[in-house]
């Protein structure tokens, strides 16, 4: 009988935020880990890396997300591409008011699979559903594109706290049930334990730590 993934998954996963400038990738981050909102007067680009530890209980289980929140200016993307390496999750997050930001989706996809492999988990976001009267990409568009790419889809709005924490509890679920992003010594699996900001670590199957949820 094959093993429950709540009991063999690990408990610590890495999660990277993609996409282009200003279209909510730190506002999303910091209403999931604060339930928070910073207004666009009151925040600022993100320079490089930002970086977050944030548990969650997904399905009866607690996690402990690293998630890396990068740099969408074109000047920064030498620095951001060694954060992808030993990554589990990504969230490619575009703006559904700029059709710009939509359309370099391919883009980012590219650099997915430059640097992760195949199996990585994907979620595609629209993000400032609030700005619904000057929208540009429509909801059927966006999903169908993620359909293409194999990857999840939804919507958020970081400004009013919507979905925000169904995008993270989305990419746990999708990783959880794809065994080799996690399962240490096997061919082609991302080792956590090399990537920029040690200290995260992949449990063994059966290893799962419970911490007391901060969520």
């Amino acid at each position: 009988m094959a093993s429950d993934p709540a009991t063999s998954a690990p408990a610590n996963l890495k999660i990277l935020l993609i996409g282009d400038s200003s279209v909510g990738k730190s506002s999303l981050l910091l209403r999931f880990s604060d339930q928070s909102f910073l207004s666009e007067e009151e925040s600022s680009a993100t320079i490089g890396v930002d970086f977050k530890v944030q548990r969650i209980e997904v399905d009866g289980v607690k996690y402990k997300l690293s998630i890396w929140d990068t740099a969408g200016q074109e000047r920064f993307r030498t620095i951001t591409s060694s954060y992808y390496r030993g990554a589990q999750g990504v969230i490619l997050v575009y703006d559904v008011s700029s059709r710009e930001s939509f359309d370099d989706l391919p883009r980012w996809f590219t650099e997915l699979e430059t640097y992760c492999g195949p199996s990585v988990a994907k979620v595609i976001v629209g993000n400032k559903i609030d700005k619904e009267f000057s929208r540009r990409v429509p909801t059927a568009e966006g999903q169908a594109y993620a359909e293409r790419m194999g990857a999840l889809f939804l919507e958020s709005s970081a400004k009013r706290g919507i979905h925000v924490d169904e995008v993270f509890q989305t990419i746990v679920r999708k990783i959880v049930a794809t065994p080799e992003l996690w399962q240490k010594n096997k061919p082609g699996t991302a080792n956590v334990n090399t990537m920029p900001g040690a200290g995260v670590r992949l449990e063994q199957p059966g290893q799962v730590e419970h911490p007391g949820c901060g969520c």
